[in-house]
């Protein structure tokens, strides 16, 4: 069997012990999530259907003794862990101009441990997400793609938006960055940090750079379409780029379930280490169609939330990963 094929078997099987984590979805969402988004983008063969434009790096990360005292994962030991790490646009085509107006970015974190093992953090540039379950994700891109420049008044986008007046202020939560560098990457979905005594917290993830820059609509319309992309190339040709991961901790009574209501910002932030990026791959277009990113591969101390976004997360990736590796 080959490691593509042995890797989307493992990914399936991650996938099937969700759904009976998570029965109040319909277990076909995560497939009319993938078809949702080939209609919206087309089908592009050997690509994600959504992030489907990105780059591939490798570094290490090194936690801080904070996180530790947070969680017992084996990531946050203190040892240096190799990563890969990927960089995308959001949406389905492959050539989207990294500069395009309101395009979301992401941060794939993929941990590789000594004893073998991996677990995955996905991370987008959103403050928080549009919607807060599958069937509403495949509907909103439903009401995308029925409603063209040409569409009659009110379209189904209008009618979706006023049925969920959450999502546009999530879409409009993001603006695009001078560089993949410089851009803050956000955990959507909460997860439940345990201690070694079994002490249990909620967190949600903040993936945040040296420095913060961002740029409006007009400058980044004269930049390349591969600007992003050559940037941090460039950027990591120079030297290491670092990052520093954080977890925002939840106070008692705050919700867990829906990644369109952020916890306010007042809630307590530790520092659970650094990220540092200092090589590309050499054959990025090769690496990128093989890797899946799974939100929900987790290890011993590190929990999924009872947000179903996650599940549904990781059966869509893996129906995209099957399609893009046939």
């Amino acid at each position: 069997m080959s490691n593509c094929r042995l890797l989307f078997t493992f990914a399936a099987a991650i996938w099937f012990a969700a759904l009976g984590r998570c029965l109040a979805e319909d277990p076909q969402i995560a497939t009319q999530i993938v078809d949702a988004l080939n209609k919206v983008y087309g089908a592009h063969p050997g690509f994600r259907a959504n992030h489907a434009k990105g780059i591939v790096l490798e570094g290490t990360f090194k936690a801080s003794p904070d996180a530790a005292n947070l969680s017992k994962a084996a990531i946050f030991d203190g040892s240096a862990i190799p990563v890969t790490v990927r960089f995308s646009d959001a949406g389905g085509v492959p050539n989207v101009p990294d500069g395009s107006k309101g395009l979301p970015h992401g941060m794939a974190i993929k941990y590789h441990l000594k004893d073998g093992s991996e677990t995955d953090m996905v991370l987008v540039s959103l403050k928080f997400f549009p919607v807060s379950t599958g069937a509403d994700f495949r509907d909103f891109l439903l009401a995308v793609a029925a409603s063209p420049p040409t569409a009659p008044k009110p379209t189904q986008l209008d009618l979706f938006f006023k049925s969920h007046p959450i999502a546009p202020s999530a879409l409009a939560s993001t603006s695009t960055p001078d560089s993949f560098a410089d851009e803050q990457y956000n955990g959507i979905d909460a997860f439940i940090f345990v201690d070694k005594t079994g002490k249990r917290q909620p967190v949600r993830y903040m993936m945040m750079p040296e420095k913060l820059v961002h740029i409006d609509s007009e400058e980044a319309a004269k930049k390349s379409p591969d600007f992003l992309i050559d940037d941090i190339t460039a950027r990591v040709g120079r030297g290491p780029v670092t990052f520093h991961l954080k977890a925002q901790l939840a106070a008692p009574g705050d919700q867990t379930k829906d990644p369109t209501r952020p916890w306010p910002a007042d809630r307590k932030v530790v520092d659970l280490g650094v990220l540092t990026i200092d090589k590309v791959v050499a054959d990025s277009l090769a690496a990128q169609k093989k890797l899946l990113f799974l939100p929900g591969a987790l290890i011993p101390g590190i929990e999924e939330s009872d947000d179903p976004l996650i599940d549904v997360r990781d059966g869509a990736y893996v129906v995209s990963y099957g399609r893009r590796n046939p």
